[in-house]
């Protein structure tokens, strides 16, 4: 019986970068298997009005709650300076 491989769509913040990361399982007799960990995201779609336009986002929850309080504009002229957008 061959291996399955599976497929993933990239798991990457829009916003900040963060990536996925990988890791062991550890066990109770401290055999280590492989595991990943998978960023929190969030597909939304958010109205920018300087442009008068609408884009949609992949970014992580925390990324979210920074919006929600700069504001939309403020956390794509950051990303945009830092050169990630």
């Amino acid at each position: 019986m061959h291996a399955v491989k599976r497929i993933f769509m990239s798991r990457v913040c829009e916003i900040t970068g963060k990536r996925v990361m990988f890791g062991n399982n550890v066990s109770k007799s401290i055999n280590k298997t492989r595991r990943r960990f998978d960023i929190n995201l969030i597909k939304k779609r958010f109205y920018i009005p300087e442009e008068d336009k609408w884009i949609a986002l992949k970014i992580k929850a925390s990324v979210l709650k920074t919006i929600n309080k700069k504001g939309i504009s403020a956390v794509i002229k950051e990303a945009k300076a830092q050169g990630i957008l």
